[in-house]
């Protein structure tokens, strides 16, 4: 009878397009991880750059993922389907992980009741903004501002029971409405209160990209599909019962942005997001980046 690989403690699902450059300091990063417990799937979306030509010269433990360009949210579905652990990472390509991130977090999951659907950490930051980031998950919040990082931490079933990442959400925040449909179904987020993982914030990243461009139009999808809480009854009460739990966003606040979504144009709102987003990211520059 063959050999049976053991299950491992986590699949760690990454999605790469065009990012053949950082899959060294990605592996590095995982080569350091206290816990070693894990499997590795990258699922390349359909690159046009020579990244599947370094994919091909990876290790044969890595299990190295084909596709037609999708979109981020249908590779990490890719991924997360072929994944055998419970517990999934969804880590992007060009972030990288403290040696203890696995260790620690997949302790905390595993420790967790079953109703805790999803956990992450704060973040460092690197490349176009420097320092770091706390993260936090309020539902109120969260459903006008994304708090809580790509690099997350879920169950499985968690994932299979809100029918995975948005596929649609070709253009970003797919990882956004993620927790918004996690939440939805009643999955609890805790977070390691250090930063544990660093993002890379780049001009080329979808973020600055596209998304940020695009927000109005990403944002209304998110309001459509999540529409219950969206109605201002429903808003209303959710500030309320939640008003105990810290978080940034005030009642007023969330309406403004609700009005500004509703009568501005998309392209005036959409620019009015990616300029605020500029702006925070030119005051952490690095003196160089500035000259």
């Amino acid at each position: 009878m063959p050999a049976v690989d053991p299950i491992p403690a986590v699949s760690v699902v990454v999605p790469c397009y065009n990012g053949g450059r950082f899959i060294d300091q990605l592996l590095e990063s995982l080569a350091r991880q206290t816990l070693q417990d894990f499997e590795l799937i990258i699922v390349d979306d359909g690159s046009r750059d020579d990244t599947r030509a370094k994919l091909a010269t990876l290790d044969k433990s890595i299990q190295v993922i084909l596709q037609d360009n999708q979109g981020p949210g249908a590779a990490r579905n890719t991924g997360i389907a072929r994944a055998r652990a419970p517990i999934v990472l969804a880590l992007d390509c060009d972030d990288t992980l403290d040696p203890t991130f696995l260790q620690e977090t997949v302790s905390l999951m595993q420790s967790s009741p079953a109703d805790v659907g999803f956990i992450f950490t704060h973040e460092r930051m690197t490349g176009l903004r420097e320092g770091t980031a706390p993260r936090y998950f309020k539902l109120f919040d969260q459903l006008f501002i994304n708090r809580v990082p790509s690099c997350v931490m879920f169950r499985k079933k968690a994932w299979s029971g809100v029918g995975g990442y948005d596929p649609a959400m070709r253009e970003g925040y797919e990882d956004w409405e993620f927790t918004i449909a996690l939440a939805m179904a009643g999955y609890r987020a805790l977070v390691i209160p250090r930063p544990l993982f660093t993002y890379r914030v780049s001009n080329d990243g979808l973020l600055l990209r596209l998304s940020s461009r695009m927000h109005a139009e990403l944002w209304r999808r998110i309001r459509i599909k999540h529409r219950s809480i969206y109605r201002l009854p429903a808003l209303v009460r959710l500030w309320w019962t939640t008003r105990h739990i810290p978080g940034e966003l005030h009642l007023t606040r969330a309406i403004n942005l609700l009005v500004m979504a509703a009568l501005l144009p998309d392209a005036w709102f959409s620019a009015l997001i990616h300029r605020v987003r500029a702006f925070k990211m030119a005051r952490t520059r690095r003196p160089a980046q500035l000259a």
